[in-house]
């Protein structure tokens, strides 16, 4: 699989371009997040902020971010044009964020790469992961990035299992993608562009472009209680 299968670079994220190249396997991207970020100058200085906003670190925020009252944002990190911080957000560091997204209040964001308009609204979870254009994650969702073993991460692709090298590795979301509220995505999860996980859903696996998936086994545990 490749990345270009998932995303387009935006051309917010074009001076990026040479660590995620559209090639490449979708979480090998992941991996260069650290790197992209390190070699970039993080020249000028931070726009106005609020008392309660501490920025700790390397980081870049494009005068027209959106700040909240209060919020934690750690280095080394970059945020596009027009990008809404909410209330509440703890941004780890090693993060990348594209033009008009939404970080939303209460959630947490870790070593992930967010492209253009991608909204996470709500108390949710995001590590090492990468959020294509659109995608939309419900209230609560959480990426989960470890394995309760501790091993390396595999990823389910149609042709087979593939070990992905790492240890931590979230989702992968494809443009246009949308996952419901309090739903999991499990380590190594791939959705497609335009795929759906409906609403307290937990998924592992790979799901298919402009397809849809439901929590099945709890709809059937509610049929043989009727």
């Amino acid at each position: 699989m490749k990345a270009a299968e998932l995303f387009d670079l935006p051309e917010s994220l074009r001076v990026f371009a040479a660590y995620f190249p559209a090639e490449a396997a979708p979480w090998a991207w992941v991996k260069e997040i650290g790197r992209a970020l390190a070699a970039q100058a993080f020249e000028g200085t931070l726009p106005p902020r609020p008392p309660g906003v501490q920025v700790d670190g390397l980081v870049y925020l494009h005068p027209t971010v959106k700040l909240p009252a209060h919020a934690t944002i750690i280095g080394p990190t970059w945020i596009g044009a027009g990008t809404e911080i909410r209330p509440g957000a703890f941004i780890r560091g090693n993060v990348i964020v594209g033009e008009r997204c939404v970080l939303g209040n209460a959630c947490e964001f870790k070593n992930c790469l967010l492209l253009d308009r991608v909204q996470v609204p709500h108390f949710s979870y995001v590590g090492d992961s990468v959020l294509g254009n659109g995608a939309h994650l419900g209230a609560g969702v959480i990426c989960s990035n470890l394995r309760l073993d501790q091993q390396n991460v595999t990823v389910d692709l149609p042709e087979g299992r593939v070990d992905s090298g790492r240890r931590k590795l979230g989702a992968l979301i494809g443009d246009g993608a949308e996952v419901g509220c309090n739903a999991v995505l499990n380590p190594g999860t791939i959705l497609g562009r335009r795929a759906l996980v409906m609403p307290l859903t937990s998924f592992s696996g790979t799901l298919p472009a402009a397809t849809l998936v439901r929590n099945r086994p709890a709809l059937q545990m509610l049929a043989r209680r009727d």
